[in-house]
């Protein structure tokens, strides 16, 4: 009974953080170097919370923009609801429901644009260590912040390697790898191979199956962030399993 009411607790937080995901992923979903949306589609100015970025996604005339809210709720849901299933009730557990509203973000924004922004990846990398430190020094706590620092700036360093000899890869991807690094060594390096192994398939499918219907070639750039955030996210579920 105790597993139901924290999975059903949180499947409600993904789904309540999810519907405000749809306008700041807007508002990101935009080329390198242009500055954030400010108004709809169709020219009204975005108010609201938080100067705008806090709301629902439709504008004065009532009109939606920007993802699906009810796809984005509901993935961040589903996500939420697998890792409660998954993770026994650990510290970390808490850390994962509170990262997953902005992995999903950062997951949109990049198949929106083939884009990383630096106001989400950076502060994700720093916040993901501080959360792991309070984690560690509470009871239960089933990983490592040492092994996760250590995580953090081994993969940040071979993505910054991956991004200096291929074309392919993005310097996003590297800001990005401190945050992945971070939370796969939490439960240490098998799964930091794991999950790590895991994107480049997921994102290795995507691209052959993009090539099969004839929506890409070899040369087609992808966005690569999603599919990284998709295999830490399975690392992070076999993580679970560990004492």
């Amino acid at each position: 009974m105790e597993t139901l009411l924290i999975i059903t607790a949180a499947a409600l937080w993904g789904c309540a953080t999810g519907v405000l995901i749809p306008r700041p992923a807007y508002r990101l979903s935009v080329p390198f170097e242009e500055p954030w949306q400010s108004t709809c589609p169709a020219g009204h100015l975005l108010t609201g919370m938080g100067n705008g970025w806090l709301g629902r996604s439709r504008c004065a005339a009532g009109h939606a923009y920007g993802p699906s809210t009810l796809c984005v709720a509901s993935v961040t849901a589903v996500v939420c609801a697998l890792l409660a299933a998954v993770t026994p009730a650990r510290p970390e557990l808490v850390v994962w429901l509170l990262l997953t509203p902005a992995a999903v973000l950062l997951a949109t924004v990049d198949f929106a644009a083939h884009r990383l922004p630096d106001v989400l990846t950076l502060p994700l990398a720093a916040t993901v260590l501080v959360l792991l430190g309070v984690a560690a020094v509470l009871p239960g706590a089933g990983g490592s912040w040492t092994s996760a620092l250590l995580g953090s700036l081994i993969l940040g360093a071979g993505y910054f390697g991956l991004f200096l000899i291929s074309k392919g890869f993005g310097f996003g991807d590297v800001k990005l790898a401190l945050f992945l690094g971070a939370v796969l060594g939490w439960y240490g390096w098998p799964i930091i191979l794991a999950g790590t192994f895991a994107g480049y398939l997921f994102g290795a499918l995507y691209g052959v199956g993009l090539m099969l219907v004839g929506r890409a070639d070899r040369t087609s750039r992808i966005p690569f962030g999603p599919f990284l955030l998709a295999g830490t996210l399975a690392g992070v579920l076999l993580g679970s399993h560990s004492p």
